[in-house]
């Protein structure tokens, strides 16, 4: 499956309230989305058929009848031609056994009903890029992926979400599974530059994702005079057993020990998951290193 040419990205958005597919479609047509809508899981099966080459994200509700959101995601990551679309849960069922799951099964996040619309695009947004940048990797001359694949140690150094957009795609190609890494890689570097260099706090991001203005403060706060000369280290290594990929940023560090799993406590955030989702989809062990600025992640070679 490949992203159409356009610059219009085509979202299918399901849902069986009639009210919410108005919703969706109207927060999605806004931001400058072409929009299909479904009603059930067997309807958006269908349309994703018809526009196997157009639907470069899927914002799913989980309690649907005739096909849930459930059984839709599993049908959609067994299909070779779907297993990199990202798929945006939104749903009123906001239990963390049930987050973890769609998760475990591929979801690309987890939103809880009600949300803001300005955060649900916001996801849109990422995931379409991420998908693109997914597919081009995957488009890539077999023997530039080779070459990829034979880097034993490499280091790297950013400070900006640019440069980590640019940067995800490309060390998700040194894994053996680049599609199951991506997601925790993005993650635990928007983690270092937001958490770490420029010092957001949890609750100052809660504000910042609800009105939207996320993105906003974080360029803001990298052209401060004490952020600018800030960066986050990546160091990669492929062992025989093992390939390690070693994340530090210049921060104070923070208690890791809370966001390792997802917390009933935070279930309902707009964010909060990213630690916890890497730790359970993307790679075998995640381990925090003294004060926290540091994380090593791991995956297992067979």
């Amino acid at each position: 499956m490949s992203p159409v040419d356009t610059n219009q990205p085509c979202i299918l958005a399901v849902d069986d309230d009639a009210m919410m597919r108005l919703l969706l479609g109207e927060n999605l047509s806004e931001a400058g989305f072409e929009v299909l809508l479904a009603e059930d899981g067997e309807d958006a099966w269908q349309q994703l058929q018809d526009n196997s080459e157009r639907v470069e994200c899927l914002v799913l509700d989980r309690m649907m009848p005739n096909l849930d959101g459930m059984g839709l995601l599993l049908r959609v990551k067994a299909d070779e031609r779907f297993k990199h679309l990202p798929v945006i849960f939104e749903t009123a069922a906001g239990e963390p056994a049930e987050m973890a799951e769609g998760i475990a099964a591929g979801a690309y996040y987890y939103l809880v009903k009600p949300f803001d619309g300005d955060l649900l695009v916001t996801l849109v947004h990422s995931a379409v890029e991420d998908f693109r940048n997914i597919c081009g990797r995957e488009n890539a001359d077999a023997d530039q992926l080779v070459a990829y694949r034979s880097l034993c140690e490499a280091a790297f150094e950013i400070r900006t979400l640019d440069e980590i957009h640019a940067l995800t795609p490309l060390l998700a190609q040194l894994f053996p599974d680049p599609q199951r890494v991506n997601l925790g890689i993005l993650e635990l570097l928007i983690n270092a530059v937001e958490h770490g260099n420029l010092g957001i706090q949890y609750d100052e991001k809660t504000r910042l994702v609800l009105d939207a203005n996320w993105q906003e403060e974080v360029e803001r706060r990298l052209a401060l005079p004490e952020n600018v000369a800030k960066h986050v280290r990546i160091r990669f290594v492929r062992e025989p057993q093992a390939i390690r990929l070693s994340i530090s940023d210049q921060g104070a560090g923070f208690d890791w020990r809370n966001y390792l799993s997802i917390s009933s406590e935070r279930a309902l955030d707009p964010h909060g998951r990213g630690i916890a989702m890497s730790r359970m989809i993307s790679f075998d062990n995640i381990e925090y290193v003294g004060n926290g600025n540091q994380v090593d992640a791991t995956v297992t070679l067979a």
